[in-house]
């Protein structure tokens, strides 16, 4: 039990660092050989925002492991927005860009329920991995569009966070360098953190599905809260919410076709009458948060969804002994 809680550990810090080396590197060997700013912002860093999570998911889909990829896309969600956004708006009330709640949170709002309804059967096949993907690709061409006729992409919080996580400037030997470490300790700790998370499911008696949505998905969510929490000291509200905004809609068209495609089947017990609603919930949370109160996010909120993502945490706990 113990080497498999240093396994996943390891395995996050490891993950986690070769990720944000890879965006790094990716980003940059780009820039060097002229590929458009925006082509590599919505592709490279745009996807980078779930890169973790992408990579954790795709390693247990081979390995047969949908529930725990299906727990980390659908986990993930849940915590950007309910303990996220909670402890973010908790440290400082948040302002709310106009730009988000007419554009990108309809749009998130779509995609959920889309996803809701694609496994509303009770199982993700390849069809619906297909699906996502092309919704994904639909996705990055509306941003790719709001990029060309905004001028001004500070009213576009996802916009602005692509920019700013794309204003990097590396040498070419450099860029090389930490592009090719992401590529080898990105798989190498995802095997870890999935043997390791399989093990503690294993020797706590509950299913993966569960150690996705909490140990996984809580793990892989780390790079949002610190990026969230950095950007508010430095009161830059809408890279907050871009931020979750757009690794929420990563994680659904990017991070579920894994399992969809590689290890298609019927859903684990209780994603469709538990998780999926409680993802659905969070985000119909986090739209009417943004379009109500003069679109500010307070400290009384930010302790709601806190209570809100603890009293989710004990449903899961309560739901291994039924």
């Amino acid at each position: 039990m113990l080497l498999s809680l240093v396994a996943v550990a390891g395995g996050l810090a490891l993950l986690v660092f070769s990720a944000d080396r890879f965006i790094l590197g990716a980003a940059a060997s780009a820039r060097a050989l002229g590929v458009p700013a925006l082509l590599i912002g919505l592709t490279v860093v745009g996807i980078g925002t779930s890169l973790p999570e992408i990579v954790v998911s795709t390693v247990a889909s081979v390995q047969g492991k949908a529930g725990l990829a299906i727990g980390n896309a659908v986990g993930s969600n849940i915590t950007n927005i309910l303990l996220v956004l909670g402890a973010t708006a908790l440290m400082m009330p948040l302002a709310v860009p106009r730009g988000l709640s007419r554009r990108e949170l309809p749009v998130l709002l779509a995609v959920t329920g889309g996803a809701w309804l694609l496994a509303a059967d009770g199982q993700l096949s390849a069809l619906d991995g297909i699906l996502l993907l092309l919704a994904l690709a639909a996705l990055l061409a509306f941003l790719a569009r709001l990029a060309r006729d905004d001028g001004d992409p500070a009213d576009d919080p996802l916009a602005a966070e692509i920019i700013a996580a794309n204003e990097v400037e590396l040498a070419p030997r450099a860029a090389a360098g930490w592009l090719a470490l992401g590529v080898v300790l990105m798989p190498v700790s995802s095997q870890l953190l999935v043997w390791g998370a399989s093990n503690i499911a294993a020797a706590l008696g509950v299913s993966e599905l569960v150690i996705g949505l909490t140990v996984v998905a809580v793990g892989t969510s780390l790079p949002e809260l610190a990026t969230s929490l950095a950007a508010v000291r430095r009161r830059a509200h809408e890279l907050v919410l871009g931020n979750i905004v757009g690794s929420n809609l990563f994680n659904l068209l990017a991070v579920l076709p894994a399992p969809a495609l590689l290890a298609p089947g019927l859903l684990p017990d209780g994603a469709l009458a538990r998780d999926l609603p409680v993802m659905a919930g969070a985000t119909v949370a986090l739209f009417l948060l943004c379009v109500l109160r003069g679109g500010r996010i307070g400290r009384g909120h930010g302790l709601l969804l806190l209570a809100a993502f603890a009293a989710y945490q004990t449903l899961l706990y309560v739901s291994r002994f039924q």
